[in-house]
């Protein structure tokens, strides 16, 4: 009996090759590739399965060009390259990664956080620019993080983690908005206090993005949004590209309108928007988040055992449509 055929659509660690091709005939993409449209559609012609990451988007164009997909498993906990309706409709199962890279993300995101507070890419740029020559009582003050009010848009598992960190770590005060408000037993511990969006702009100290991306989320950071923000303020994202507009932040960063952001997402990536990087006051990451060995080996796992379990009958862990299971 032959095996199931599969795409991995970019590049990924050896030891996960080998043990897809215990299970299929796999197609590797060892250069690296990011296929465009018609290369993907080119590439999945008679595959069961795809190993995906956030490059490649899955939507009803491709669906209809490949009637064999079964099941498309992302390498991320984040899922925007999926057309997940499209995908529910035609029995596709897509599945992700979430909670292998919680604490993770959450370590880089607080760090992301600290280093936009206290001016280290400023900083360091000036270093090795060869302009420091002498100590100066207010070279590069920046903001305090330890007392400062922690404020979370988005408080899902690395929301938490985030606000775990500050509350725990550092004592900050922790604000939050979230569509639907925290259990009390989960706010309890972390000091946590439910506030509306306005108030969270209005009083955050450091603001850190964590929500899901979705056309809904779009431009959640724009123009209106940042004015309502303490010119002391970072704003730091470690969620998705898009959620924020960029250009608006550009701006309200070179005007001094808040102090300083962080980031490691953003539109249109791997392109930056240039007015970001002309701008001083703010950290630039390229969605790395996530970007341990540990971490990265323990996604690629989940990812490989979602997509074995789909074609091979056993039980999928992290499915985002798992009622395309029920139909099966």
């Amino acid at each position: 009996m032959s095996k199931p055929a599969v795409l991995v659509a970019r590049a990924v660690f050896p030891e996960t090759l080998s043990r897809l091709a215990r299970h299929f005939e796999v197609e590797a993409n060892e250069d690296d590739t990011v296929y465009t449209p018609a290369q993907l559609i080119e590439r999945l012609q008679g595959k069961a399965g795809a190993f995906t990451t956030g490059s490649e988007r899955i939507d009803a164009g491709v669906l209809a060009a490949c009637p064999a997909l079964r099941v498309v498993a992302n390498m991320a906990v984040g899922f925007n390259n999926f057309d997940v309706p499209a995908c529910t409709a035609a029995g596709v199962l897509c599945t992700n990664t979430p909670d292998v890279l919680t604490e993770t993300t959450a370590d880089f995101g607080f760090a992301l956080m600290m280093a936009a507070a206290r001016r280290m890419a400023e900083s360091e740029h000036f270093l090795r620019r060869g302009e420091w020559t002498k100590w100066r009582y207010d070279m590069f003050t920046g903001s305090d993080v330890h007392g400062a009010t922690l404020g979370i848009l988005g408080m899902g598992r690395i929301g938490q983690a985030i606000a775990r960190r500050g509350a725990l770590g550092f004592g900050m005060p922790v604000i939050y908005h979230k569509r639907s408000r925290l259990a009390p037993e989960l706010e309890a511990p972390l000091g946590a206090r439910h506030v509306d969006k306005a108030t969270l702009l209005r009083e955050a100290d450091h603001l850190v993005l964590v929500l899901p991306y979705s056309p809904a989320a779009h431009h959640t950071i724009g123009a209106a949004e940042l004015a309502l923000m303490k010119p002391t303020a970072t704003l730091t994202n470690v969620a998705r590209g898009g959620i924020v507009d960029d250009a608006a932040l550009a701006a309200a960063l070179r005007e001094r309108r808040i102090a300083a952001a962080a980031l490691d997402v953003f539109e249109g990536e791997p392109a930056v928007h240039p007015d970001l990087l002309s701008v001083p006051n703010v950290v630039l990451t390229p969605h790395i988040a996530s970007a341990t060995v540990a971490t990265r080996r323990a996604m690629a796992e989940l990812a490989a055992d979602n997509l074995i379990a789909a074609l091979t009958g056993g039980t999928v862990k992290t499915p985002i449509n798992p009622e395309v299971l029920q139909r099966r």
